[in-house]
């Protein structure tokens, strides 16, 4: 018999990450932005909204279980993201300090959906389950993404 009740503390830590993907990302682009790489914020902007898509996605499933999505981040993402802006603007090639901290945040959802996966497998229904593993496969996608413009900055 399938289990069709979720575990709703499992898909907020989803939503938390990709809250956070979301807080990384715009502060990716304001970092951009005052560094003069313009060509990379149509990217950024894209993980943007394909993180909004995925928190769409998973809210109704927490709803049924009669809790409130969240909308908070991890404290690991926010000393992250003040990370990112440090490492930014210490460091003499912006550009691939950039692409590398978006490569570590992507590095931490991709962690953060595996772990649900595996830990979640007894607590969330198999349409939840699929859903999770297809936002993994675009999120997977999005990480090669940030990779292939950051092995193109190489010195």
């Amino acid at each position: 018999m399938e289990n069709n009740i979720n575990n709703p503390e499992i898909i907020n830590d989803i939503i938390k990450i990709n809250n956070d993907r979301i807080e990384g990302y715009r502060k990716a682009t304001d970092l951009a932005t005052s560094h003069g790489l313009d060509k990379l914020i149509p990217t950024f902007q894209k993980f943007i909204g394909q993180s909004e898509e995925f928190i769409a996605e998973l809210t109704p499933y927490v709803e049924l279980e009669g809790k409130e999505a969240t909308d908070s981040t991890m404290l690991s993402g926010k000393l992250f993201r003040a990370w990112m802006g440090i490492k930014v603007n210490i460091t003499g090639d912006d550009e691939r300090s950039l692409l590398e901290t978006c490569e570590q945040g992507e590095d931490a959802f991709k962690s953060t959906y595996q772990t649900a996966l595996a830990d979640g497998s007894d607590e969330l229904s198999q349409n939840v389950h699929s859903l999770i593993n297809t936002q993994l496969s675009k999120q997977l996608e999005a990480h090669n993404i940030i990779k292939m413009l950051r092995d193109s900055k190489t010195i």
